[in-house]
């Protein structure tokens, strides 16, 4: 009996697959535990259907944040902080301030997507930008002292 994964089933494959198993293990336990539905030939078409507009959606989206990612690269980031006679900083610089300083220019990040080592001394570094799934692009950080 072919069946359409909702979920991810171990061992038989992830959500979105359709899969041939034995009936029993179907009707019996598959479909009312919600983890498949029943592959007749116009649910499957219909999911072919999905799958297909879902891919080309996706590939707009990949596009569109490689066109963002771009855009966060030619951006060079200097932010000024408060530091200490030795040099160090005054606490660190954050996530938050470095999505602050890319939106002067231009370019809205969320501070969640935002991935920066411990900066707590002047200099540069390199931060990374999440844009979307598997779409990353490094941005330049200059701290300077205030």
């Amino acid at each position: 009996m072919k069946i359409i994964l909702k979920k991810e089933v171990v061992g038989l494959g992830e959500a979105g697959d359709i899969v041939e198993v034995k009936t029993g293990y179907a009707l019996n336990y598959l479909v009312p535990q919600g983890f498949a539905a029943v592959g007749t030939p116009s649910a499957i078409k219909q999911h072919e259907e999905t799958l297909r507009q879902r891919a080309h959606k996706e590939a707009k989206l990949v596009a569109d944040a490689q066109a963002l990612a771009a855009k966060i690269e030619a951006v060079a980031v200097k932010i000024a902080a408060k530091v200490g006679e030795t040099g160090k900083l005054y606490g660190a610089v954050t996530a938050a301030q470095v999505a602050e300083a890319i939106a002067e220019a231009g370019i809205e990040v969320d501070k969640k997507n935002i991935t920066i080592p411990e900066i707590k001394e002047v200099g540069e570094y390199e931060a990374k930008v999440k844009c979307y799934k598997g779409v990353f692009a490094n941005v330049k950080v200059e701290v300077v002292a205030e």
